[in-house]
């Protein structure tokens, strides 16, 4: 009985920050320059999906339409996949290292897209800006990879993986890496205000090939979500524990460590470095619902999209000469946060 009242309370949370997260969505797309009624937003969104199931395209024949088709909701759409994703992420990370101030940047992903963004902006001076351009993404992928790779084996003693080794190997290898891309930086002779851009992070330009991009690592980091949280609550009360809970810890730890890894690349791949929703949502999230990955989780990737939307949106309404890259609002939600955090485990401790 107990159980199934726990399953109905966590049903109604997740369906009402779904409905949360649909409200969130179709404000973005109505809210801009060109301000569109939510209603007609939601008629041309109805009209062009019964379009795409019937098989029977239909020509865009207002302005409007195109506004909303080709250009804001694939922007709002990428922004909730990208927050759902980096959202699941460090809910994943900070469960694998039991500490509330984790995140998956802290392993060395940021640094290492960084370093993969530099070069394929260099590349754009030597082959040419388009094709520079279509490589940053790809590079900076790669080098997300490979950072958590070369953490792991660094962290790796025999056959095991201790925690406390993984953070020291990850900020050793934020350091290096941010040395070489600063030394990137200073050999280059072209104008690197879009790298710089870049890393700041923006979904400026992003359309539906990068919705597409990103859809099927949110589906890879739910699938793991649902079968790690069992895991993910054992593991909360300590490796030993977990084990004889009959956890599999060494490949529980493998499993989450690729997960957040595939997550977080995914998501710097398409919009650049966003920092600190893995640190922020999740920690709220278990605030708001408790410990238990099991809702934790999937409750985190929703309010991860809800977040990311909302401050794609300030983003670009905040200044009327342009727009400001979603990294600064994040960081600047975040790193506030971030020292909050960090002032109250001192007053613990104290």
């Amino acid at each position: 009985m107990h159980e199934r009242r726990q399953s109905h309370r966590w049903l109604t949370i997740l369906l009402l920050l779904a409905l949360l997260l649909l409200v969130v969505l179709v404000l973005a797309v109505a809210i801009g320059r060109v301000s569109i009624p939510a209603g007609e937003v939601v008629d041309i969104i109805l009209s062009r999906v019964r379009a795409l199931i019937t098989f029977q395209p239909a020509p865009m024949n207002t302005s409007n339409e195109i506004i909303v088709w080709n250009l804001r909701l694939p922007r709002a759409l990428l922004a909730a996949a990208v927050g759902a994703c980096l959202a699941l992420a460090g809910g994943m990370m900070q469960g694998l290292l039991r500490n509330p101030m984790a995140d998956p940047y802290v392993l060395g992903v940021s640094a290492g897209a960084s370093v993969g963004g530099a070069l394929a902006f260099i590349i754009t001076g030597t082959w040419g800006w388009r094709f520079g351009v279509a490589l940053t993404p790809i590079l900076a992928f790669f080098g997300a990879i490979a950072a958590v790779l070369m953490v792991y084996s660094l962290a790796r003693v025999g056959g095991r993986v201790p925690i406390m080794n993984l953070l020291l190997a990850g900020i050793a290898l934020n350091t290096v890496l941010s040395a070489v891309l600063s030394l990137l930086i200073y050999f280059t002779n072209k104008e690197l205000q879009a790298l710089i851009y870049w890393l700041m992070g923006s979904f400026t330009g992003r359309g539906w090939t990068q919705v597409a991009i990103i859809i099927p690592h949110l589906l890879l980091g739910l699938a793991f979500s649902v079968y790690l949280a069992r895991d993910l609550n054992a593991l909360s009360m300590g490796e030993d524990a977990a084990a004889t809970l009959g956890v599999d810890v060494e490949k529980t730890k493998h499993l989450l460590l690729l997960a957040s890894t595939a997550l977080t690349a995914g998501a710097v791949s398409v919009s650049g470095i966003i920092g600190f929703v893995g640190l922020l949502v999740p920690h709220i999230s278990r605030l708001l619902f408790g410990p238990d990955h099991r809702l934790l989780l999937p409750a985190s990737a929703l309010l991860g999209g809800i977040f990311l939307v909302g401050a794609d949106l300030l983003a670009r309404t905040l200044i009327t000469t342009g727009e400001l890259p979603v990294g600064i609002i994040t960081s600047l939600c975040g790193g506030p946060f971030f020292l909050y955090l960090l002032r109250r485990n001192e007053a613990r401790r104290s």
